[in-house]
């Protein structure tokens, strides 16, 4: 979710402390109280030789990618075939370079029609529970049943898979995926250069989500010590060293520009920004909340895909409070859509949140209209934030 790239049922929002959930089990899978390894080990077992489709949100991030890489690495131990899609866009910078120097097997994904996906006998969704995703909908529609979910994020909604390791608690998807291997799922083999290259990448998204383990749990920390075993130094360090493009330098001095900062708390607009652009605004938040007396960053700008004519609101929070949990707050701020799925949520110290524009998706040649519109979502979105920070008490208040 640092995230470097970020995104129902109300009654689940913030659960308490279950380690994985099963769902609609089928008889393969075991019960609630079945251990959450063998029970995926199960599933994989009554699925050989079938074909999985795996998703991941529109602008996956490195644990995101990790996790997607280990469980096609491991259902290939169970001859289960895995395709690792998602629909939006590679933008930031570390995670073009994690693709290419390891070769990560994740592509752009726009046609899901009905012909490519006869090829498949299953869904599984790594690192999200598909409310990031604009081809979620589409696939279930379609028919395709949810087999397995596997997440680090509280819940976001009410998913029929046949079983689901949700795990809130852990502060990454990629220390999930480790534990797997751990646990005898796959065995590394410090010979195999792809195996190899896939503990790089673990070991990249774990440190991503945990702030280059800052914020590590003591799961975290196992996971890290197992993958120190198998990943290479080198290929991590060219990864890390990437260097940000001018478009996400312009877009973190425009935040530094536009912020404005109360009780500790600093949010900043930044406009509009190209679809592949969108990568800039954690990044942004990631600058903004080093700020002296500052603990808690929001950037947020609407992102204009002009392949698929929609406009999103798109923003990313970062704090360094403790006491300060992102998913309740996004979630207190920015409330759920007409079906009951929240615009956003979060994890330990980051979180996200995408609103679509609608009916006022559009950029035209009309500069006054473009700033009106704007001025209003800016307006609105401050708005929000704003009513929950405590001016007397100098703190975020979600009660």
């Amino acid at each position: 979710m640092t995230f470097n790239s970020d995104s129902e049922a109300p009654e689940a929002a913030f659960p308490n402390g279950n380690s994985a959930i099963s769902v609609v089990p089928r008889p393969e899978p075991d019960s609630d109280s079945e251990d959450p390894v063998q029970a995926v080990r199960r599933l994989l077992e009554g699925h050989r030789n079938d074909r999985h489709l795996v998703l991941l949100q529109d602008f996956p991030d490195p644990d995101a990618l990790s996790a997607a890489w280990a469980y096609k690495l491991i259902a290939a131990n169970y001859k289960i075939e895995c395709d690792i899609v998602y629909a939006g866009t590679l933008s930031h910078q570390e995670n073009i370079a994690l693709v290419r120097l390891t070769g990560l097997p994740a592509r752009r994904w726009l046609n899901a029609d009905d012909a490519h996906l006869a090829d498949y006998q299953g869904l599984v969704l790594v690192d999200n529970q598909g409310t990031t995703s604009q081809l979620y909908e589409h696939l279930r529609e379609a028919g395709l049943p949810l087999v397995l979910v596997i997440d680090h994020h509280a819940p976001q909604s009410k998913l029929d898979a046949e079983y689901i390791d949700l795990r809130p608690h852990i502060r990454a998807t990629a220390t999930i995926l480790t534990e797997y291997l751990q646990r005898g799922l796959l065995n590394l083999d410090r010979n195999n250069s792809k195996h190899t290259k896939c503990a790089t990448a673990l070991m990249h998204g774990l440190r991503a989500d945990t702030n280059q383990l800052m914020h590590a749990g003591a799961s975290d920390f196992m996971a890290a010590a197992y993958l120190s075993q198998f990943y290479d130094g080198q290929l991590l360090s060219a990864v890390l060293q990437a260097s940000r493009s001018k478009r996400v330098m312009d877009v973190i001095e425009r935040s530094l520009r536009n912020r404005k900062a109360q009780n500790n708390v600093s949010i900043a607009g930044v406009g509009y920004l190209r679809y592949d652009d969108r990568d800039a605004i954690p990044q942004a938040a990631d600058f903004l909340v080093t700020e002296d007396n500052v603990h808690t960053a929001v950037v947020y700008g609407i992102v204009h895909d002009e392949d698929e004519e929609r406009e999103v609101v798109i923003g990313s929070l970062r704090t360094s409070k403790i006491t300060l949990d992102p998913d309740e707050f996004i979630k207190e701020a920015f409330g759920q859509d007409s079906e009951g799925r929240f615009f956003g949520g979060g994890r330990s110290m980051a979180g996200g949140f995408e609103i679509p524009v609608g009916f006022l998706s559009g950029f035209y040649e009309n500069s006054e209209y473009n700033r009106l519109k704007w001025e209003v979502f800016d307006t609105q979105i401050k708005q929000k934030l704003w009513r929950l920070v405590n001016p007397e008490e100098g703190m975020i208040n979600t009660d």
